[in-house]
């Protein structure tokens, strides 16, 4: 890219950027310059309901990255970001799908060299016997080389307490957090509560996460948007009584389940079973028009199932 550099009259130097195009770094690669303003990660999480401190931290990582090129540019060091990221929140608050968007946002950022994504548990990591537990995590961890790493429900490592073999995963993680940080992000989630607990057990552990991010519970309105996304991407849509019907069930819902509700999980199977129930429903008619194959009633809604 070229760069014109003028400087003003206080002595400070002032940076034009004279090219408006990608400019390609690798075949098949493009690199993101500051002129595309944060226009791309808008439209990648154009989807994604709420999440309004992770779509900023995301724009700050892009932003670090392109005012980082211009200091390089004129002689200035760039630092390099340390991107592994500590997810908290309830099941189906959007967590593994933020984690496989991300690995792919990062690629393109050419912040990793492949943008793959391995998903891992306490079995992947953790053997039976002396020294299988660190040659297991390492494997995984080459696996995840250019790519993130998400381990789910992380805090399965120290369950065992000193004796277990989930520490040894746990430090061979830390490990090797620091010595490739160039080229692996790892994430680790879990609920809320369990995740705060598992910091508190392994105190230098929190200090390896600039990034610690909570997914918060989807409310009422969200979980509709949510619905909606969810019957438009199959071709179905809800009427008028369906959707009143199941925002009551939602409002009750949110009242009465005070722990881990399972947010877009638990609609994604509420709207599952709706199409189901749609679909027998139909096939007891003797005939049905185009409208009757599109929209999901609040008879199809049997709520009283969950």
């Amino acid at each position: 890219m070229d760069t014109q550099k003028l400087r003003n009259k206080n002595g400070k130097i002032n940076i034009i950027l004279q090219d408006k195009h990608h400019v390609s770094r690798d075949e098949g690669k493009q690199h993101l310059t500051a002129n595309d303003t944060f226009s791309h990660i808008d439209a990648e999480f154009s989807s994604f309901i709420g999440m309004k401190r992770l779509k900023r931290t995301i724009k700050e990582i892009y932003a670090t990255i392109i005012i980082n090129e211009k200091r390089r540019e004129i002689g200035l060091t760039g630092s390099k970001q340390v991107l592994h990221m500590l997810f908290k929140g309830n099941p189906g608050t959007g967590k593994t799908t933020v984690a496989r968007k991300l690995a792919k946002m990062y690629f393109e950022m050419n912040l990793l060299s492949k943008g793959h994504f391995i998903e891992a548990e306490r079995a992947d990591l953790v053997g039976e016997y002396i020294g299988q537990t660190a040659q297991k995590t390492r494997a995984v961890i080459q696996k995840a080389m250019g790519g993130i790493l998400f381990i789910d429900e992380a805090y399965s490592l120290a369950r065992g307490g000193e004796k277990d073999f989930g520490k040894e995963a746990i430090d061979t993680l830390v490990k090797h957090m620091e010595d490739y940080h160039n080229d692996f992000v790892l994430i680790l989630a879990g609920y809320p509560y369990e995740m705060d607990r598992f910091l508190t057990l392994n105190p230098g552990l929190k200090s390896r996460f600039p990034f610690i991010l909570d997914f918060q519970d989807y409310d009422t309105e969200q979980l509709i948007k949510i619905a909606k996304q969810m019957v438009q991407s199959r071709e179905y849509e809800l009427t008028k009584e369906a959707e009143w019907k199941l925002r009551t069930h939602l409002n009750h819902q949110k009242r009465h389940t005070q722990y881990n509700f399972a947010n877009a999980r638990y609609i994604r199977n509420v709207i599952e079973q709706a199409i189901r129930l749609h679909a027998t429903r139909l096939l007891t008619q003797e005939a049905f028009s185009m409208d009757d194959l599109i929209y999901l009633t609040g008879e199809d809604l049997s709520l009283d199932r969950e």
